[in-house]
């Protein structure tokens, strides 16, 4: 993705237009080689209001989701786009579990815990790295105003 935004100026909003119109062309070919037509025309909600409702507001966030997605990835890297991709649908998952009351193993909870811990490591890895970065850019703007500052006494004297 982050390839593919110079090509459109970097505008976010317009790479995110470009992803959705291509998968929904991509999308009826699809949905004629495997039959889902006539699912989709015997489907008994099909002519629904709250159906068409429900499908436009989830339509909707599946926009937004592309969209955060594309600066997500401008501003931090592809890594860190699937790492905390990674950590959310784990989340997700377990908050799910937790709610529904399901019955797992105790390997698919650790498992679980492994890919958290994991990816909080990575946040801490990547915020210290970020902080030494910018107490490095704030030290070199110093120096260099300091500099600033002396040159112009000195010519003014």
């Amino acid at each position: 993705m982050k390839k593919t935004l110079p090509y459109v100026d970097n505008n976010v909003w317009t790479l995110t237009l470009y992803n959705n119109l291509n998968a929904s062309i991509l999308f009826i070919p699809l949905m004629l080689a495997f039959g889902e037509v006539e699912t989709i025309i015997s489907f008994p909600k099909i002519g629904n209001g709250y159906f068409w409702l429900v499908m436009t507001i989830t339509g909707l966030f599946g926009l937004a989701i592309g969209y955060v997605t594309g600066l997500q990835i401008q501003i931090t890297s592809p890594l860190t786009h699937n790492i905390s991709g990674t950590a959310k649908a784990c989340a997700q998952t377990i908050i799910a579990c937790l709610y529904y009351h399901d019955v797992k193993a105790v390997l698919w909870w650790m498992s679980n815990m492994v890919v958290l811990a994991g990816s909080f490591a990575y946040t801490l890895v990547r915020r210290a790295d970020m902080k030494s970065k910018h107490e490095e850019e704030v030290k070199e703007k110093a120096v260099a105003e300091e500099e600033a500052g002396t040159k112009l006494l000195e010519e003014k004297s």
